[in-house]
């Protein structure tokens, strides 16, 4: 009797959490830029063969996470902050016009998920200070959320996946915005300030008041250094 082979997608499958958990590594700062590893050691560490983690730290080569050293194994990249400021530019852009589209008449009324959409974020958001999680972590998510939920709920859905991809690639530099407890007040003050203008539809003030939030978040951006880096590793 022939043995049936494993399926291609068991393959793939392994090779995609391969790639979500180094890249979770990177983002969480379990492997910071100028730490070097090796496929075997990765292998031994998510129990998985090297077909997969080869297939994994490829993907990661190409977005620009890791590369490969000559006859030593991997190396994670530096950070281009370049690029990183850019893509800020570009989310600044993206959501400053999403939050016009949030107030435009009608907008609303006509979409119940677009309103729902807003009414969770007014529920998380818009809370008495004693109210407030203290979690870095946890707020980290939220506020990602919160500006992926606003993009979203304007309601164009090429904006939304563009903001997304954004938002995934600065993801491993932003998380570093909440290792300060004044960060985590401000977010909330800020985000509170924005939902507001929003649901009075005022577009310009919701749109000004983003800019500056995304502004301060990526002045931020600019001061990290390795050794904060370190420090957010251990968080």
């Amino acid at each position: 009797m022939v043995a049936t082979p494993k399926p291609t997608t068991e393959r793939i499958s392994r090779a995609e959490t391969v790639y979500e958990q180094l890249k979770r590594d990177v983002a969480e700062f379990r492997l910071v830029p100028g730490d070097r590893f090796t496929e075997q050691s990765v292998c031994a560490r998510l129990d998985v063969s090297r077909t997969p983690v080869r297939q994994a730290l490829t993907r990661l080569q190409q977005e620009g996470y890791v590369e490969v050293m000559y006859r030593s194994g991997w190396r994670v990249l530096p950070f281009d902050f370049d690029k990183f400021e850019q893509l800020y530019d570009l989310r600044m852009v993206l959501e400053s016009t999403a939050a016009h589209r949030l107030c435009e008449d009608g907008l609303h009324a006509a979409n119940t998920k677009n309103r729902a959409l807003l009414d969770g974020l007014i529920a998380r958001w818009l809370v008495p200070v004693a109210e407030r999680s203290t979690d870095a972590a946890l707020v980290s998510q939220w506020d990602e959320a919160f500006h992926c939920t606003l993009v979203e709920a304007a309601g164009n859905a090429e904006m939304a996946r563009v903001h997304r991809d954004v938002t995934d690639r600065i993801r491993i530099i932003r998380r570093l915005d909440f290792t300060k407890q004044a960060r985590i007040d401000a977010t909330y003050d800020e985000h509170g300030k924005i939902l507001k203008a929003i649901r009075a539809k005022r577009g310009d003030q919701a749109a000004m008041l983003l800019r500056a939030h995304i502004a301060t978040s990526q002045a931020e951006v600019r001061k990290i250094t390795l050794h904060q880096m370190h420090m957010a590793r251990q968080v």
